[in-house]
């Protein structure tokens, strides 16, 4: 039991690591990000502040940070017989789950993070990669078209809801379906400030074609 608690501990403070702050204050002098730009500690802010290169790899690690979570942890305890193969779903959503609270609520960045869609998308990659991979076409085709993050990662979320409708990307655990649409509701809550902006059509589009 000391383990298991051990190990879900370790996906809240994997995730709690606040990449794009280290990022800022390592290679551009930035003292903190979350006073710049839309004053979040995530890949998007990144991308408007520091640039592509730099929103990039904000953005593969904080979703790393979910799929270590959920992938690496359970299986850990999967192979040393803590935790019986009918369990294993369980705890990919709860390491990931905690590697998503660690993300936005940061022990190491005075509980100020950002609001977790790179590393929702790790978790989720952990737990139903096919489904994930269509949602992320989705991303990418709403980005291409109008360059606003917060509108593509919304749509994305509310697509993997709806996808898990379908034969094709039906899961087989019922609570899969449950928890995809809860997702997309945090998605959509955690960004009522962009759809503020993007009503009032202020919301900030990202550099998709720059040099840095």
């Amino acid at each position: 039991m000391l383990i298991i608690i051990l190990a879900l501990l370790a996906a809240y403070l994997l995730g709690s690591i606040p990449t794009a702050l280290w990022v800022g204050r390592t290679f551009f002098n930035l003292a903190d990000i979350r006073e710049h730009g839309s004053g979040n500690a995530g890949a998007t802010n990144t991308f408007r502040v520091l640039g592509k290169k730099a929103g990039t790899f904000v953005l593969l690690f904080d979703a790393f940070k979910g799929f270590a979570a959920a992938y690496f942890l359970p299986n850990f305890l999967l192979s040393q017989g803590l935790i019986v193969p009918e369990s294993l779903f369980y705890y990919r959503l709860a390491c990931g789950v905690l590697a998503v609270v660690g993300h936005i609520f940061p022990v190491f960045a005075q509980f100020r993070g950002g609001k977790g869609v790179a590393t929702i998308l790790g978790m989720m990659l952990a737990i139903a990669p096919a489904t994930v991979g269509v949602a992320l076409l989705v991303f990418l085709a709403v980005l291409g078209t109008t360059r606003y993050v917060s509108l593509s990662s919304m749509t994305a979320g509310v697509a993997f809801a709806f996808l898990q409708l379908l034969p094709p990307f039906r899961p087989a655990n019922p609570l899969q379906v449950w928890f995809g649409f809860l997702l997309a509701a945090m998605l959509i809550y955690t960004h009522r400030a962009n759809i503020g902006r993007l009503r009032a059509g202020t919301e900030s589009r990202v550099p998709l074609w720059g040099k840095r």
